[in-house]
């Protein structure tokens, strides 16, 4: 009534009659921080009956085209003689909730004269609608595999609509917060809760400000040297799936591409995906384990899809709806997609056009779901992939070649193009007899007393401790030393130059450099430092020449199978060898850029 008498006197409408004419749709921001204001689908009862605005958050799962509905409608009475069969009586607007049919049928009366009213199809107003899936953010850890005693408990998205200005401002796979009026939608025989939102926002990422102390009083242990502090956080990392000092050099990797996950919507960031070779029945263990570690860690189920595919509206619209899949869900973070060869040819051609391009393409075919043009649209895919191949079963389906160069780990099951989009191969080789019998015995504990402590380290270093660890130091923002630079482009040309044939020309990927900054500043990171040092780009010039040594076999500059992990990590003397090592390595690498790689200068220490 206000609005209209302000209007009315102000003739800002020139045929405003009624209070029908008015419609206002409110856009509040924020509410009061409340549990009466919160609405969560993973708590019951749900209060949806009430037609309030509640905030609520969740992840985008699925998203539907853009399509029409109608804003607001004029109905005449269709008797003539009727006063109602002119004018702005009957004036239906939607209300948050209603459906196309609330709005407008052909079975209105008149409340005068009980005739039929018809449309005025003139002062019809339309406007976007679009319907989105979601799900709470809670859901995330029944896709991530491993159960640390958690309750079990079903997964429900829930519809919400956007209309407007509001179309298009969701992206899937991305978490917002929004405040809604939740309502119910008889679907035929189906009942459906769904939130009409009035307002959103993405969430910003959760981090943490600060370490614990056992990793602060770490570092300080191990300031004197650049390396050590690494080098023991992969000898104790997941000692609760793996005895300490097995998988230090896959271990380390892993390290280095959960600090290079990025929370926000960064197309720009660099990735670092890992494909390990190993035994399939051992290696899964710390890996099912570890991706747990961050928020968006995924572990893709063989009978869904990798990336998004098109599928009809359930809601009985028959437009399509884009549905999100593993990679999507993992945005943000990794998303392990178990072995390789337990995937089809097509999908692996699939994986490394993304691999390579950091985007999918969805088709969608107008004429299938009611279009009159064919779309496609080109989401971006941000996230790490992890996977693994059994190298035995790799190797059983060809016979062994004789001249395979030295070093070279036969996978001619797997496309060579599909490997160097991986930026990291990992062989874990390290499993000898010595190593062997601790992880059985580790796995025998551990079957018959799931519960019991093993290992002291793993009260000092909990998981929760490296969860945190990890969210504090992927947000860290280095910066790449002179020094640093020199030496990684020093060996990118010699390297290039060694491993380049007249017929196939370079063995390196174009790639390669992106990669090796990308293993750098991982590595620096996770020393918790900001700038980029020699120390970390020799780190991520020895796990890079490891990963090309198993691709191409080894060239002039011959790395040792475990160049970054030589010696077994037991005590002072022992890092004090392996930094003795690294030091002779840097030396090495001084000597093969001098030789091979002309026109670069990097400084020796010495001089």
């Amino acid at each position: 009534q206000v609005c209209f008498i302000a209007i009315k006197t102000l003739s800002l409408i020139e045929q405003l009659q009624t209070e029908a004419q008015i419609n206002i749709v409110l856009k509040p921001t924020h509410l009061p921080p409340l549990p009466s204001y919160i609405l969560s689908l993973c708590e019951f009862p749900l209060d949806y009956m009430s037609q309030r605005f509640y905030m609520s958050e969740g992840i985008v799962i699925a998203m539907g085209t853009v399509t029409k509905y109608t804003q607001g409608a004029r109905f005449l009475c269709s008797e003539e003689t009727c006063p109602f069969s002119e004018g702005f009586k009957y004036i239906r607007v939607h209300i948050p909730g209603a459906t196309e049919s609330a709005t407008v049928r052909n079975d209105f009366v008149c409340c005068l004269c009980a005739s039929p009213l018809r449309e005025d199809m003139k002062f019809r107003v339309l406007g976007d609608k679009q319907l989105v899936e979601m799900i709470d953010a809670k859901a995330l850890s029944a896709f991530q595999g491993y159960s640390n005693n958690k309750p079990h408990f079903r997964i429900q998205s829930f519809t919400v609509f956007l209309r407007d200005e509001l179309s298009n401002k969701m992206k899937i796979g991305n978490r917002y917060r929004f405040i809604g009026i939740p309502t119910c939608i008889q679907n035929c025989s189906q009942v459906t809760v769904c939130i009409e939102v009035n307002s959103l926002q993405l969430c910003s990422p959760e981090g943490t400000s600060c370490i614990s102390d056992g990793f602060k009083y770490l570092l300080s242990l191990t300031s004197s040297s650049y390396w050590r502090f690494t080098a023991i956080l992969a000898n104790i990392f997941a000692c609760q799936v793996v005895p300490p000092g097995t998988y230090n050099t896959l271990k380390l990797s892993i390290l280095l591409s959960l600090v290079q996950t990025c929370d926000r919507d960064n197309e720009a960031a660099n990735y670092l995906d890992l494909l390990i070779v190993q035994n399939v029945d051992i290696c899964s263990f710390p890996l099912i384990y570890i991706v747990c570690l961050v928020a968006r860690g995924i572990q893709h189920p063989r009978s869904s899809d990798i990336f998004p595919i098109v599928s009809k509206d359930k809601h009985g619209t028959g437009t399509a709806s884009i549905q999100a899949s593993s990679a999507v869900l993992a945005k943000g973070g990794i998303c392990f997609i178990g072995d390789l060869l337990s995937h089809k040819k097509d999908k692996l051609e699939l994986l490394q056009s993304v691999l390579e391009s950091r985007t999918t393409t969805v088709f969608i075919p107008g004429k299938k779901y009611g279009e009159d043009v064919d779309q496609q649209v080109i989401l971006p895919i941000q996230t790490s992939f992890w996977s693994f191949v059994d190298e035995d079963s790799s190797s059983k389906k060809y016979v062994q070649k004789d001249n395979v160069p030295l070093g070279k780990q036969d996978l001619r099951s797997i496309s060579a193009n599909l490997i160097d989009a991986f930026g990291l191969l990992v062989h874990c080789n390290e499993l000898s007899c010595q190593l062997a019998l601790p992880l059985l015995e580790h796995i025998m504990k551990k079957a018959i007393d799931p519960e019991q402590v093993l290992y002291t380290i793993s009260q000092q270093f909990r998981t929760q401790d490296y969860e945190e660890f990890i969210v504090f130091a992927k947000n860290l923002q280095v910066e790449l030393s002179s020094e640093a630079e020199r030496l990684v482009h020093g060996y990118y040309l010699a390297s290039r130059r060694v491993r380049t044939d007249s017929i196939h020309g370079s063995k390196l990927s174009t790639s390669a450099l992106k990669i090796l900054v990308s293993l750098a500043e991982a590595h620096a990171k996770l020393s918790l430092r900001r700038k980029v040092l020699e120390e970390d780009a020799l780190i991520a010039i020895l796990l890079f020449e490891s990963s090309l040594t198993l691709k191409h076999g080894a060239s002039v500059f011959c790395v040792a199978p475990n160049a970054v992990f030589p010696y077994d990590l037991s005590d002072e003397n022992s890092l004090q060898r392996r930094d003795g090592y690294l030091m002779q390595c840097h030396q090495q690498l001084l000597q093969f850029i001098a030789t091979y790689g002309p026109g670069t200068h990097v400084t020796n220490s010495e001089e």
